[in-house]
């Protein structure tokens, strides 16, 4: 099992869950983005690593993304028999995987671009979007920004908004 050693990423798990079963990558929210190995971006994916290498290789190549924003080393410590080897491990962002999920040809990296599609779509209708699971643990800062939304006056919302945001008191969702 790899652990990381790096100490300045707030350590938290985001889930991926896909059909074949769930994935944890790691999450950087003070920067707003998850963590993945090439071999996590595979698994996601539902293809090799070496799809992955080519899909990396082009996006820079081609100036989509740019290299030192996107990709960072990693320490990691793997057991092998009695002993520790620590390597050093590329580890690439959201923004990356998104990237690499408009290229790649998989029914599961289909999947995903449909699951970030409806995520997308449901934040720019909506105008948020909740993890349930992130609510479950960050409860208390949930409730505080819930709060700071609803201590503006009403009339900083448009008429949509309020009507919604009295079905979600009368219902219990928030």
């Amino acid at each position: 099992m790899k652990k990381s050693l790096q100490q300045n990423i707030k350590e938290e798990m985001v889930i991926y869950q896909s059909k074949s079963g769930a994935l944890k990558l790691k999450g950087d929210f003070t920067n707003d983005t998850i963590w993945a190995t090439q071999a996590q971006i595979a698994e996601v994916f539902g293809v090799t690593p070496q799809n992955i290498t080519i899909h990396l290789r082009n996006l820079y190549k081609d100036n989509e993304l740019d290299n030192k924003s996107t990709c960072k080393d990693s320490l990691q410590v793997q057991s092998e028999g009695q002993r520790q080897v620590t390597r050093s491990v590329k580890i690439y962002n959201l923004d990356v995987m998104i990237a690499v999920g408009y290229r790649i040809n998989s029914v599961i990296g289909t999947q995903f671009l449909q699951w970030a599609t409806k995520t997308l779509k449901q934040h720019i209708v909506e105008g948020y979007t909740i993890n349930p699971e992130r609510v479950t643990h960050n409860y208390n800062a949930f409730i505080k920004a819930v709060n700071q939304v609803m201590s503006r006056p009403l009339s900083y919302f448009t008429p949509n908004f309020s009507a919604r945001l009295v079905n979600l008191l009368a219902f219990g969702m928030v």
